[in-house]
């Protein structure tokens, strides 16, 4: 195998010594490649992020819901973050315990909370309607609540999810009525939690955030937990020489803070951080099969069999993934500007346009998409019914294991009846 564009892979020996071609063949193109050691050194850069002792990151299941990773990030002493029932039965599955959950729903039906109340797995409600709701679901439990901190942050309008536009939280003028539904159903307010955004590479908004969530906390008494959120974002545009988010900076800013405030508390509360897509992300390459290249007009363009539903990012946010080109034999790459394709009937099934990669890329050769380990599988659909991939694990020692098989055409009609 030769890389005619592209060193990520080989710089981390990603393949763990594997010929990509060789994979492709066996698990089929396209192809969800992990690499355990990536995925357990950004668990372990959040679990030692701060110095503070009563301090626990949580794993976004939302972000990548393979079992066996989540069995990984689990063995790490990582807590998980779940977003409905589904999520609350993958977590227990792969050696979570309830304890080690905690459920933040949005606009959810009375079967969710449920679900969770039935399990003693802390609920986090976000709005004063499901805070009632929760009350008369569960009267006299526990129950956090997740706070607007009136700070917004994220790569795109659609990940923002703190400030003035957003559907999320309760902002901090109705702490009356929330004492109020509190008394009202004889409810303790465990924690508070609050969210500005996915993919931030600027702490300081991060920790400007604090001071409003902080202040919220002061407002209530004996508190267990207080979450932070997170969002924590990873250079997509590696290579372009993007720097890393500062994690070594966050965490000496945070320490203090919360130190400080436990200090003004009177208590040792715990503090939980949700770094989201920052654990798997980088721990996954995207790699398919150019299938064509052609000429419209003034664009050239290089077709793949990597289409939206395999990736929604790029069509979805607009988003950037690096790209890696594989040839089995070594020749000149010189390069120019394409545009990648995937093969969905949609005019916007485009991976990246435009895009400085070698012209002399041809049908036959490989297509590497990087850091494709958060929101791309769990995103995954069978749109045109094409199949979702396979996934493979590179282990710490280089042996391939799968970890899930490729679709089938049963599998497109397994649940009709």
């Amino acid at each position: 195998m030769h890389s005619l564009h592209g060193s990520y892979t080989t710089e981390t020996n990603f393949y763990g010594g594997n010929d990509v071609f060789d994979l492709i063949e066996q698990y089929g193109s396209p192809l969800y490649i992990y690499n355990e050691n990536i995925l357990r050194t950004r668990c372990r850069e959040m679990k030692h992020l701060v110095s503070y002792e009563n301090f626990v990151p949580h794993y976004s299941i939302k972000a990548n819901t393979n079992i066996h990773l989540l069995k990984i990030v689990h063995e790490e002493g990582l807590h998980a973050d779940v977003m409905s029932p589904g999520e609350i039965y993958l977590a227990l599955e792969s050696g979570f315990s309830p304890e080690e959950l905690f459920f933040i729903p949005n606009n959810v039906v009375a079967e969710d909370m449920l679900y969770a109340i039935d399990r003693n797995i802390m609920t986090s409600v976000d709005s004063l309607d499901q805070l009632e709701l929760y009350g008369q679901l569960n009267p006299g439990g526990k129950v956090a609540i997740r706070f607007n901190p009136g700070v917004g942050a994220g790569h795109h309008e659609k990940v923002v999810t703190g400030g003035k536009k957003t559907k999320f939280g309760v902002n901090p003028e109705y702490i009356p009525e929330v004492k109020r539904l509190l008394e009202t159903y004889n409810l303790t307010l465990a924690g508070i939690n609050q969210h500005i955004g996915s993919l931030f590479m600027d702490g300081a908004p991060y920790i400007e955030s604090l001071g409003s969530i902080l202040s919220i906390a002061k407002q209530f008494d004996d508190l267990e937990f207080i979450d932070l959120g997170g969002g924590f974002g990873i250079p997509y545009h590696k290579q372009d020489g993007e720097a890393r988010l500062n994690i070594k900076a966050l965490g000496e800013a945070l320490d203090p803070v919360l130190s400080s405030f436990a200090k003004e508390y009177g208590k040792n509360v715990q503090f939980q951080i949700e770094p989201g897509r920052y654990i798997p992300c980088e721990s996954c390459a995207l790699v398919g099969t150019v299938t064509a290249t052609k000429t419209n007009a003034d664009h050239d363009y290089v077709g793949c069999d990597i289409g939206f539903n395999v990736l929604q990012r790029p069509i979805m946010y607009d988003s950037h993934h690096d790209i890696e080109i594989y040839s089995r034999e070594l020749k000149e790459a010189p390069l120019g500007p394409l545009t990648v394709v995937g093969n969905i009937c949609e005019s916007g099934d485009i991976l990246a346009k435009d895009r400085m990669l070698p012209l002399t890329t041809v049908r036959g050769d490989l297509i590497a998409l990087m850091d494709a380990g958060a929101y791309g599988y769990s995103m995954a659909s069978c749109y045109n019914q094409r199949f979702r991939p396979a996934e493979i694990l590179i282990g710490l020692d280089g042996k391939v294991r799968q970890i899930r098989k490729r679709d089938t055409l049963e599998d497109l009609i397994r649940n009709m009846l």
